[in-house]
């Protein structure tokens, strides 16, 4: 059963802030996710590739299956026909792998630009000024099969709150220079991806426009 209250919770300040609820199902059977998906919940997301894929095939076809970790490019065109959303587009061999592999499904894919702002090494994730420098080159004018539709990044793991709100200020400020910037004419460039289990109210507080969600749900 999932944690009905920590849900409705959720949900609530979500509405109040006009922000987007992503439960995280990673490691979670099919069963678990129904009992979210039968609370009205029809976003998830998932960390690994193949993992998503499974249960794609095994749970009702309205759900929309979010990415939420590194994406391999030997597995873009196996995840591609399940996921709405690739909220881990983190470099540029990968972007050019995505749209090469939509262009020949016919498809658009929609993907956020994760974006490292945490101090730990093991973080994925474009640095600001390699991202500022590949947008301002044009390169990615070409991959017309994919949707930039905003930012996602993660805080770092630490007690200390002040850190956490730095880092989401400065991810906030990324996002904001990139709108302005590069895709200011770009109405889908709207999601601020920001905000987790142990931060997600500073994370609205921020600017979050979406946040990702797992243990607090999933009992």
């Amino acid at each position: 059963m999932p944690n009905l209250e920590s849900y409705q919770d959720l949900i609530q300040i979500c509405r109040e802030y006009g922000a987007t609820l992503v439960a995280v199902s990673k490691t979670r059977t099919e069963s678990e996710i129904m009992s979210v998906y039968n609370l009205g919940q029809r976003m998830f997301g998932e960390n690994r590739a193949h993992e998503l894929i499974i249960k794609a095939e095994l749970l009702p076809r309205d759900i929309e299956w979010h990415l939420i970790g590194h994406l391999q490019t030997n597995k873009v065109k196996s995840i591609l026909p399940y996921v709405s959303c690739i909220q881990s587009l983190d470099s540029l061999k990968l972007w050019q792998k995505l749209d090469e592999e939509a262009k020949e499904a016919n498809m658009q894919i929609d993907c956020l630009l994760q974006i490292r702002v945490a101090v730990e090494e093991t973080k994925y994730g474009w640095e600001k000024k390699e991202l500022d420098n590949m947008l301002s080159s044009g390169l990615h004018l070409a991959f017309s099969n994919i949707n930039i539709c905003g930012v996602m990044g993660m805080a770092s793991l630490t007690n200390n709150t002040e850190q956490v709100r730095q880092e989401m200020k400065l991810l906030k400020d990324h996002y904001d220079s990139l709108k302005e910037t590069y895709f200011k004419t770009a109405d889908q460039f709207n999601i601020l991806s920001m905000g987790m289990s142990g931060d997600y109210e500073i994370a609205l507080k921020e600017g979050s426009t979406m946040i990702r969600v797992g243990s607090m749900i999933f009992l």
